[in-house]
């Protein structure tokens, strides 16, 4: 990589401290040692930096300064919203941050991991290649598709702690020759260029401020000739922003997911464009007429669960799971044993389930749009 700035180097260093102080020692843990055994301070610093976003807006009645200003402001945004979020995801969800498709008696995890094969398959990622996976998380993802594609990968994150437990875990799996874990903000990417056969990004550019901005870093360190492939968090054709009943849904989607701003299906196809990227293949996933919806774990439906494990995953997303997670958590923050700021948190993802839900039931969002383009020979 090409050295860093002497400011981001500072920069690098505060996060990596905060980091420590907040989460401590990184181990494979459980949801108490890890959740709960965050530093208060530090995760009351954390909570309130995100949340001052947001706080007063719920119903999208900011200035446009105030806008900007969040626009402005989303690396650490996104820094923060993954300091409160990440055991919550990996207690909840699984180590792959993302949704899927599903088919009939296919269980949770078989499902998520088959969306990552999909794209790996879509891009013709090919043993030996070096890809770059933008916005990495925990590592699920680049784990799948390194064994899958049998690629060597580099995963780009802006939050220490998801970069330490995805190293982690990839040392677990006997990955570590395959696999590494960089920070870096994917507005200014300090790889070199052309440096890339291919790169992919799985829910993750959503939170820039800018589609171009990142795609057109991305364009810059891929090889001529490299493809892109990208599963991205879009409103589409059938979100009206006139409509108050429209914006709620986005805006509980936007506080709950840690995104500055959502833009529609039209947006992302043409910062591709603008970039010089060569789009070959393009669809809305989520828009296929599957029998079981994307966003079934999240409406806690029981009845399209296909393992014990499924069980226990979906049961989390029901009515009583989310109330029973809303009191416990609450009452842990109350005594001390939770960190200041971790019901809010809880509730924000509960908030951000319903209007996903909501979202992909009226076909206004989209967290599976995927574009795969490629970079000419010849820019």
């Amino acid at each position: 990589m090409v050295a860093a700035t002497k400011l981001e180097q500072e920069n690098h260093q505060r996060d990596a401290d905060f980091s420590k102080a907040m989460h401590g020692q990184v181990n494979e843990t459980g949801y108490f040692a890890g959740f709960m055994g965050k530093d208060k301070a530090a995760s009351a610093e954390a909570a309130k930096e995100y949340f001052k976003h947001w706080d007063g807006f719920e119903d999208g009645n900011e200035t446009e300064e105030e806008k900007q200003k969040r626009l402005a402001e989303y690396a650490t945004l996104t820094r923060h919203y993954y300091n409160l979020a990440t055991d919550l995801y990996e207690n909840g969800w699984g180590q792959s941050f993302h949704f899927c498709r599903f088919y009939p008696g296919e269980a949770f995890n078989q499902a998520i991991a088959r969306h990552e094969h999909f794209l790996a398959l879509k891009m013709g990622i090919k043993p030996g290649m070096h890809v770059l996976d933008v916005g990495c998380g925990v590592g699920g993802p680049a784990r799948e598709i390194a064994r899958f594609s049998d690629c060597k990968i580099t995963g780009l994150n802006n939050n220490d702690y998801q970069i330490a437990r995805a190293t982690m875990y990839a040392h677990k799996a006997g990955l570590s020759n395959q696999l590494r874990f960089a920070k870096g903000d994917f507005m200014q990417m300090s790889f070199e260029e052309n440096s890339f056969d291919a790169v992919y990004a799985i829910e993750a550019t959503v939170h820039a401020p800018s589609l171009a901005g990142v795609y057109g870093q991305i364009f810059k360190v891929l090889k001529p000739g490299g493809v892109f492939g990208v599963y991205e968090w879009l409103m589409t054709e059938n979100y009206d922003d006139s409509d108050a009943d429209h914006r709620r849904i986005r805006r509980g989607i936007e506080l709950g997911d840690g995104i500055a701003q959502m833009v529609r299906i039209e947006e992302c196809i043409k910062a591709l464009k603008t970039v010089g990227f060569e789009i070959e293949y393009q669809e809305d996933l989520a828009d296929r007429p599957d029998p079981i919806p994307w966003y079934y774990p999240l409406a806690g439906n029981m009845k399209y669960c296909a393992s014990l494990s499924d069980i226990f995953t979906i049961g989390r997303m029901t009515w009583v799971g989310r109330t029973l997670a809303h009191y416990l958590v609450g009452a842990l923050e109350t005594v001390g044993v939770a960190p200041q700021g971790a019901r809010k948190a809880a509730d924000s993802l509960a908030t951000a389930a319903d209007a996903l839900v909501e979202g992909g039931e009226k076909k206004l969002f989209t967290p599976m749009y995927l574009a795969v383009a490629r970079k000419p020979a010849n820019p």
